[in-house]
């Protein structure tokens, strides 16, 4: 779609509008940056789907928790599934990542084993097979009521599992994954770092989006998104608070950077606990601020003559939090006419400005470019 002259396109899942504008990056289509072969580290195991499962129950092995993508598998996916391993159909082989101590993490093959563990061991919670094309005598069964035949099959199965060692180093990990990523709706960047990451990153993410003030500035529809770009753009404000456009640019890579950025947060000794909360009410803030600017239209291409509300664009968010947090609120409140006729300037009438928001997004003169002159924007009148 094309608004007064500027391109807006919007990411579809499923055939269902997400609500966010398409990142054209000419990075997405290939790996970060070359690794030294020597550093994968990758060994080969078989497991039973009992010890597989047990392995859960113990959380000795993780299934990525608020992962919202196993939601879209269908019942019939499900069912079929589990009818692929009664019939004894070798299930295609798994990945985990091991920790250093010995705590493991689904990377590939997590709604494969979500769907087998809410089956086994759901209880009441568990779902009934369904639309079975071989085993009629399984169909609206749930585990419990299959006979001990069919139960010793789904619990005696063999699935192969390569586990990257925890010598393998961290971005070596997520290039692996970006990989062997292959499956039938491949996981985007976010996703992939969700699966990679721990528990403390994962866990202030999520807060930051559950805020009111990142309701109200997304437009009350955007927390816990399906594609987990909500999760993104708040990962973009911290990696900046935290590295600023400097860090970015010695990166050259949005991929890094939020990799680099992820395990920051989840390492205290990089990020202590007080940090982590100034951090957070610095995003508060910052959500405040812009939304107190731009209202309905924070974080949206808005050029002049466009009345309609457009999808969120990340790098509008990455940029205008930024800097908007900045400045006191009563300044920018005083202010705020200026610094939207500036920003609807820059959006209508810039190329430079708009190509930077729109592709290539990655490249860091556009990073730069971007931030200066919504810098330059928010200082209008002073």
């Amino acid at each position: 779609m094309t608004v007064n002259g500027i391109d807006v396109r919007e990411e579809y899942f499923d055939n269902v509008a997400t609500g966010v504008e398409i990142e054209l990056d000419d990075e997405q289509t290939g790996l970060a940056r070359p690794w030294n072969p020597d550093d994968i580290r990758v060994g080969t195991k078989q497991f039973s789907l009992r010890n597989i499962l047990d392995l859960i129950d113990d959380r000795d092995l993780e299934l990525a928790p608020d992962f919202q993508r196993n939601t879209v598998w269908k019942p019939r996916q499900k069912s079929r599934l589990i009818e692929s391993i009664m019939l004894q159909i070798p299930l295609p082989a798994f990945y985990f990542a091991e920790d250093a101590n010995g705590m493991m993490r689904v990377v590939d093959g997590l709604q494969r084993l979500s769907t087998v563990h809410s089956y086994v061991r759901g209880g009441r919670q568990a779902f009934a097979l369904t639309d079975l094309e071989y085993l009629d005598s399984a169909e609206k069964k749930r585990f419990e009521e299959l006979t001990p035949a069919l139960q010793r099959r789904i619990n005696n199965a063999q699935i192969v599992v390569h586990v990257i060692d925890p010598t393998t180093p961290p971005g070596v990990k997520y290039d692996i994954f970006k990989r062997i990523n292959t499956g039938g709706t491949p996981l985007n960047a976010q996703e992939i770092r969700h699966c990679m990451s721990g528990e403390r990153s994962r866990s202030f993410l999520k807060r930051c989006t559950h805020t009111p003030e990142f309701d109200r500035a997304t437009g009350g529809h955007f927390r816990d998104h399906i594609r987990m770009d909500d999760r993104e753009v708040v990962l973009r404000y911290c990696a900046f608070w935290l590295n600023g456009v400097d860090g970015y640019v010695r990166e050259g890579s949005m991929d890094i950077f939020l990799e680099k950025t992820t395990s920051i947060l989840d390492d205290p000794r990089e990020v202590s606990e007080g940090r982590l909360e100034e951090l957070h009410e610095s995003f508060r803030s910052a959500m405040e601020k812009s939304y107190e600017i731009f209202g309905d239209y924070a974080f949206r291409k808005w050029p002049w003559g466009a009345n309609a509300r457009n999808p969120i664009n990340r790098p509008l968010f990455e940029t205008w939090s930024y800097v908007l947090d900045q400045y006191d609120l009563a300044d920018l409140i005083r202010r705020k006419s200026l610094v939207v006729d500036a920003a609807r300037d820059l959006m209508t009438r810039d190329r430079a400005y708009i190509d930077a928001i729109t592709t290539s997004t990655g490249d860091p003169k556009k990073v730069r470019l971007r931030f200066d002159l919504a810098s330059r924007a928010a200082q209008a009148s002073l």
